[in-house]
């Protein structure tokens, strides 16, 4: 397992997302093994920030944030340094938002 202090620099998150993340991740219904992916889709100007939740593969680092076990595909590694993850809610809806830092 990578250093959790790489991690810790690369993804950020606000309290009300790690416990989102938290309480269904140890839901009763989550599958053992089960963690928090954090990707990209595309590349250059369109890349899009993705979440799921996931086991790990062999392409994959492990890492703890602040409690919250989180997979990303090595290949994905450089473009998350410095995000931070948020949950949101508003009159359309809510759910998970990724800022660029």
């Amino acid at each position: 397992m990578p250093d959790d202090n790489v991690a810790r620099e690369m993804i950020v998150f606000t309290e009300i997302a790690k416990e989102e993340i938290t309480r269904t991740l140890n839901s009763p219904q989550m599958p053992e093994g089960y963690a928090l992916r954090v990707g990209i889709k595309g590349g250059a100007c369109s890349a899009n920030y993705l979440l799921g939740l996931d086991k790990a593969s062999e392409s994959d680092e492990i890492f703890e944030v602040e409690g919250v076990k989180v997979v990303i595909d090595r290949k994905h590694l450089m473009y998350l340094i410095g995000i931070k993850i948020d949950y949101t809610q508003t009159e359309a809806g809510m759910g998970f938002v990724i800022l660029k830092g």
